[in-house]
């Protein structure tokens, strides 16, 4: 079984955000980047099928050459090869073609990807992709389990959990669940001393349109200023709570 991890180099969620050039481009300045949170739930569930059933472990990633050290994390973490595809990852129509041109070349069984990466939040990666690849696709994924050439899923909907039976080739988008937080792994010393003689294949990218072009960022507006009532003027409280916070 072979299996390709899609990952994106975000910034973490720790870091402040700021923009550049009148907000029309973010400033990577001081930034820590990580790997997507989502993508990392996909990792570690791959590192288990490598572990319990054999699978061969890809990651590929769309992103300069400063995308580079998140990659090799996930080398650390025991991923047995990476791509990385030298472009910006700025529209996710034009990722999902680059992706879906690795996944050809590689001849992978299972694909997985974050159902949305937690800078752009564009959710839109792992659908395109298994639209053109013509493969399976569950999307919001929390449990994955492979038999051979037969897959069962769980997935999150609105007000439960939905059970499904596919096959093979299959494309997942998961999520927060598909392992326990307390699963996720951190590199060892070992592992990072093996990730360095992994293969790390740069690969320019396939001629591919983009649907969408960034204008512009706005950050959110600043919080306003704290009111304090008197505990015994019940009156007041319920006052701003109705005609100025709107609560009531």
């Amino acid at each position: 079984m072979k299996i390709l991890v899609c990952i994106s180099n975000v910034p973490d969620t720790t870091s402040k955000i700021n923009f550049t050039d009148g907000d029309t481009k973010f400033d990577s300045n001081g930034v820590q980047f990580v790997i997507n949170p989502n993508d990392e739930f996909g990792l570690t569930r791959a590192m288990w099928f490598k572990e319990k059933q054999g699978a061969t472990v890809h990651v590929a990633s769309v992103g300069g050459a400063s995308a580079e050290p998140t990659i090799r994390k996930a080398l650390a973490i025991g991923a047995d090869e990476a791509i990385r595809v030298n472009a910006e990852a700025t529209d996710g129509y034009f990722v999902a073609q680059q992706l879906a041109a690795v996944v050809k070349n590689g001849g992978y069984d299972i694909v997985i990807a974050g159902r949305e990466s937690i800078d752009y939040n564009g959710g839109m990666v792992p659908g395109i992709l298994a639209t053109l690849l013509d493969m399976n696709f569950v999307n919001t994924c929390i449990d994955l389990q492979i038999d051979g050439t037969n897959a069962s899923a769980t997935r999150e909907i609105d007000g439960g959990k939905e059970k499904i039976a596919t096959t093979l080739p299959l494309v997942i988008g998961c999520q927060k669940g598909l392992v326990e937080e307390s699963e996720l792994r951190i590199p060892n010393m070992r592992g990072i001393m093996m990730a360095r003689k992994k293969v790390l294949n740069v690969i320019e990218p396939i001629e591919a349109a983009m649907a969408t072009q960034d204008i512009k960022f706005d950050k959110p507006a600043p919080k306003g200023a704290v009111k304090m009532v008197d505990a015994a003027n019940v009156e007041e409280l319920v006052n701003l709570l109705h005609n100025e916070a709107k609560v009531i």
